[in-house]
Parts: structure tokens; sequence; C-alpha cells
């Protein structure tokens, strides 16, 4: 009997359709000799330390390190029944083949369950980008041999049992230690969420101990043959800063006093180019995330939620968890279907449809950065629009407007850059004239605008000037300005730092060795991550923006400064890629991990924890003293005095920061 191992019931569901297997089962579908089921996510777990040791129930330091000699997984109880459908179905299997998501996660799903089922017979992979019929077909006849995938599993694997040592050694010690310092939350560390709440504290302490600046901008209207543009004054030097800010008043407002009194503008010089942008890739999902958060205002997990349906329920799209925006060169041969597809989907395309040149080839088509998953794209089958909500409609036609962007002119426009002297004065202006829209007629929101760039110049056509000519002055306008601090990250903004982590490591051997890295985490966790942290009460949302909490700064403060370094986990998810690759094994992954965990156990076992407590409230119900405590649905104050009293409050009800007022809060942080 072949048996299919899917990841989800929808998936099955699909696959079962395609394979004509339609008999429905108790948790699978079938026919003759054919059976697809399903897991639910992850049907079993890592065990916990107690389920090696009944001892480590108790969080004792002297128990620590916690290395199992040899690792165990057990069935979720939430799931337990559908683990023994599957169990019993994969027992009486003759060949297997594994059809959960084309990723690692995926590949450690479908191993971990047939490794406990002790299943030993043929194993195929079936690797599917997208759940439409004819991406199924053909998929299935293109089945990979078992041998090639498995290095996924052993990467998965080692994420997993990596994510256990830190996480189940370094939060009880750290705890633990916490304790003896007075603190009673739990300090949870983990290997990928620390580091990222470390972005997070920083970018909050650099915002607290920011200092604004004034300055002075000059802005003047001139015109020519009638037309009006805006000049920009330029500074004279040794009254700027290092953007070129002008930090002397008096300087400017002598300056904004001589020009209105000129003759007029001189144009010293003319200079204009001719400027060419390629379309933006198709998206991998951190950019993805990026757009539909600052665009949609989408939280990361909500844009992945979103994706997951098009690309599951709706078989708009392709599989969403991809970290590469660029397509297979095989694919070229597609585009007429998918194109087609699109204007069936939606006849209104058909304009701009017809204006595409099918057989352009942009950047996007290229094998050699292609890696397990390509950009995510619209599929080759027409698409339900009327099924699709408002958010899922908005998500599916910046995919769509990416795809379609590969097929138009290059975006065209003429940069002039005009340098002027006004009163003894400097001037710049700058213009922007579109010659060809190309891409951008799909693409009319740019991604990046000027609001993004507070010194970025306005966007103007200028009139036609050469040098010599004389323009009319008229308003000059002095701004009396102030330097801003850092914006607060956004969720999209922090997972393009995630993404990104090379930037901010200031080891240069470090630095280099990461521009090729993924950063911290992967496609598929971090918005699991954020979620996470939120969920803990470390982060903690303030409109679009997300903010540190007291327990965060707390943590980072307390634990190893290795542990919370961006560079360490991107130098980690670099080993795992190893693991995949083959250049690296498991065990001796796992062996680096253990001797690094146990060297941090003895190293701090003995340390005192300087932690700076955050002032206590009064229980609203009987005046105690509050306790910080952690709940489901996150971390809350709670009565002292409880069970005789059972007051609550949320930790940032009328405060900055787990129950810090905001005053406080920003004169700790700056120091």
């Amino acid at each position: 009997m072949r048996v299919f191992l899917c990841e989800k019931p929808s998936q099955g569901k699909d696959i079962a359709r395609v394979l004509g297997a339609g008999q429905r089962g108790s948790g699978c579908y079938s026919d003759t000799g054919i059976v697809v089921t399903w897991c639910i996510g992850h049907l079993v777990e890592a065990v916990p330390p107690e389920g090696y040791d009944e001892r480590y129930k108790r969080w004792a330091i002297e128990q620590l390190p916690i290395i199992p000699e040899r690792w165990h997984v057990e069935p979720k109880a939430a799931t337990a029944a559908q683990f023994k459908i599957v169990k019993q179905l994969v027992g009486q299997a003759s060949e297997l083949v594994i059809a959960t998501d084309a990723d690692r996660e995926g590949e450690m799903i479908a191993r971990e369950i047939i490794e406990l089922c002790g299943y030993r017979g043929p194993i195929q992979r079936l690797w599917l980008s997208a759940l439409n019929d004819a991406s199924i077909r053909k998929a299935l006849g293109a089945l990979k041999p078992s041998a090639e995938t498995l290095p996924l599993y052993y990467s998965a694997l080692a994420r997993s049992r990596a994510d256990w040592l830190i996480g189940m050694n370094l939060s009880r010690l750290f705890t633990l230690l916490g304790r003896q310092a007075g603190y009673t939350g739990v300090l949870s560390v983990g290997r990928v969420q620390t580091p990222t709440l470390k972005l997070v504290v920083d970018r909050d302490r650099e915002i607290a101990r920011f200092v604004s600046v004034p300055f002075w901008a000059i802005e003047v209207t001139l015109s020519h043959a009638g037309q009006s543009f805006i000049a920009s004054w330029t500074p004279p030097q040794g009254c700027t800063d290092d953007a070129g800010r002008c930090l002397q008043q008096p300087v400017a407002q002598q300056a904004a006093e001589r020009m209105p009194a000129a003759s007029g503008a001189h144009v010293v010089s003319v200079e204009t180019e001719r400027v060419r942008e390629g379309p933006p890739l198709p998206f991998d999902l951190g950019t993805l995330q990026e757009v539909c958060s600052k665009q949609l205002g989408l939280d990361v997990q909500e844009t992945l939620d979103i994706a997951q349906a098009l690309y599951e329920t709706h078989k708009a799209t392709t599989y969403p968890r991809s970290d590469s925006g660029y397509l297979p060169e095989s694919m070229l041969a597609e585009v007429p279907t998918v194109l087609d597809s699109l204007v069936k989907t939606d006849p209104g395309l058909r304009p701009l449809i017809d204006r595409l040149d099918p057989t352009q080839r942009s950047r996007a088509w290229n094998d050699g950065k292609v890696t397990a998953h390509h950009g995510i794209i619209p599929t080759l089958e027409p698409a339900n629009l009327s099924a699709i909500n408002e958010k899922e409609l908005a998500v599916y036609r910046l995919i769509r407007a990416h795809y379609l962007a590969q097929f138009l002119p290059h975006h065209e426009f003429d940069r002039t850059v005009a340098q002027l002297a006004c009163g003894g004065q400097s001037l710049l202006a700058v213009g922007k004239q579109i010659a060809v829209a190309g891409w951008r007629q799909v693409l009319t929101a740019p991604e990046e605008s000027d609001a993004d760039n507070d010194d970025a110049p306005r966007s103007q056509v200028l009139p036609a000037l050469r040098a010599g000519l004389s323009c009319q002055v008229g308003h000059v306008d002095l701004k009396a300005l102030k330097t801003l601090p850092p914006k607060p990250y956004t969720q999209g903004e922090l997972v393009k730092a995630m993404k990104g982590v090379a930037k901010l490591v200031t080891d240069p051997r470090l630095k280099q060795k990461l521009k090729e890295t993924t950063g911290i985490g992967t496609e598929a966790t971090r918005a699991n991550i954020i979620g996470g942290l939120l969920g803990r009460g470390y982060l903690l949302k303030n409109g679009r923006a997300i903010r540190a909490s007291d327990a965060a700064f707390t943590l980072i403060d307390t634990v190893p400064a290795a542990i919370a370094d961006p560079g360490t986990t991107a130098v980690w998810e670099q080993a795992l890629g190893m693991i995949e690759a083959g250049q690296m094994t498991l065990d001796t992954f796992i062996a680096k991990q253990s001797a690094w965990v146990a060297q941090l156990v003895q190293q701090y076992s003995g340390a005192t924890l300087a932690i700076k407590l955050p002032p206590s409230p009064s229980c609203p119900q009987c005046g105690a003293p509050m306790r910080q405590r952690t709940g489901k649905n996150g971390a809350f104050w709670s009565c002292s005095r409880y069970p005789d009293c059972k007051g609550t409050q949320p930790v940032d009800s009328s405060t900055g920061k787990r129950g810090t007022p905001r005053k406080q809060r920003a004169s700790r942080n700056a120091s």
C-alpha cells in the first residue's frame, strides 16, 4: 500500500482529489492501493526535562546543564487520535511518500513520525510549490528520492535540539538567578527570540538617549517662463553637521534676508541623467511581510496567515514560506498559462495583459539564485476572487503586481539637478520627469516614499533651465527644525532587521561571514518568534509600533552578551545551512551546542544578578503590593495575597512598560 503523508487535512484533500482517492475514511482518503493521510502540524513534540527524569520538575541550578544522552519525542496529547491513525497506516505501508510542506520544518514533521513508527520501507518526497491541480500533477510526476531531502530533516532536528538546550537550560538558570535577586518573573531565553528582543531593546534605548538638535533650512520658490519650482539652500561649510544641516541660526537668518533682495537666482549649472529602474523581484515571505506592514498595516503573522490561505485555501498563489524572490528559468515556459489564468480570474486585467511582453526576461529568472523555493507568484489556474476577503485580496494584488511587473519595460525618468546662486547663497533644485512609466503601471505606490526620508528632495518637474539663465525669486521660507529620533520598530521593519542582521554586526570578520546569511530565524519562523515575544509580554504593541517591556530590558541586561548577540544566532543559522548542504553532521553541531551551554552554566551558576526591579503597583482591590506573573494571555500583575485576594491588572495599564511610569522609564533607559 502506498501512503501519502501530508501536513494538514486541506493539503491531504487536494492531493487525494488529484490521485482519485475519493473514499473518505477516519483521518484519511483512500483508493485501491493508495491512502492519503495527514498530520495536524507537529503530531509529536520534544520531551521536556521532567520526561527524562522526575527530579527536573523542580527547577534547581545544581541540576544544570540538562543534556539528554538520547533524545526523545512523544505524541502531542491534543492530536493523539490522529497520530494513532497515522501510525496504523504507516505500519501498513509498503511505500511512503512524504507530502508535507516543502521546507525543513515540513520534512521534520514527517520524518519524526516515520522514526517513531519504526518504518523502514522505501520513501519518496513530493515537492510542491503550489496546491492547484496542475502543480500537484506536475510534482507527482517528478517525485524526489528520499536521500535528496533527508538533510533538511537533520537541519530541522539540529534547530529543534539547539533550541531545547538553550531554552530549557538558560531559561531555568537565569530565572533562578533572577529569583535570588528578587525578580519574580520568568526570564525566558531563546536561541532566536533573545537576539530578536535585543534589536528592539537597542532601538528603544537609542530613542530614549536621543538628544534633539535644532537646525535651520531654507526653501525658496523660484519661477522661470511662468513655471514655479522649489530650490533648497545649501549652507556654507563650517556651520553644518555631517548631514549638511545648518546648526547656526544667524547664518540661516542672514541668508534668508539676503535672497529676497537679490536681483534673481542665476543658474550656475544644470545636469540631467536618464535613470532606468528594473522591476522589484517577486516576493519572498519576509519582503511580503515588510511591504504589507508598511502599506496595509498588517502584522507579520497576519500576512503569513493570509499568504498561507491564498496558497492552501484559494489556490491563488504559490508556496508562501519562501526565502527567495527569484524564479527558475524553466518556469518561463509557463508564463502564457499564468497570464491567461490571471485574465480568467479577473477579466478587467485584459487591457494590461495585452501590453505585456511575455517573452521579456527580467533579473528574476535566475536558476543560480533560486533556493529550495522560488518567489511567491500566481498559480497556473484561475482563482475565485469572490471567495477572497478584502485583506486577502489586497495581498493577492500585491503578489500579482510584482509578477506582472516582470513583463513591463523598465521605469525610466530624467533626473535634473540645477545649481543656482542667489544673493551670494547657493541653491539646489532637483527635478524628476517620467519618460517611461514601465512597470510602475502595476506598482503605482512606491515602496519607498519621500515620507520615509526627511531629507529627500520633493518630486517636481523643473522648467527648461540652462546655465546663465535668471529665475525670479518668490517666497523665501526659513524653517526652524529639529533632528528626530529613530522610529520605533514596526513588525515589518523588525522582520527586515532580522533578515539583514549583518548590517548591525560591528565585528569586520563576522560581518564578512554574514553577508550571505539568512539572518535571524527563517521565513517560516520569524512571525512566530515575534508573536511569542508579544505573548510573553517582552514586546508591547503601541499602534503599529512595538516597544520593549521592562522585563525585556531586565532580560537583555541579565543574559551573557553572546546569547543576545544577533551575530551569534546568524552564525548558528549558517551552521544549520551547512547541515542542510551535507557539510556538517547533526551530531557535531549538537555536541558544540551542548559544550557551549555547559560552559555558560558553569560560568554563571554562581553569579549574582544586578536586576533593576520595576516598582510594584498596589492591588486595586485590597491595596497590597502586586507581583508580575505570566498566564496563557501573557504577562500581568497579580495581588501578592493571592489566593486570598484575586486582584489583577495588565502590565501596561496606565504605564509605559511593565508597570513603570513613562517618565521613570525614559530616565532609566537613558542611564
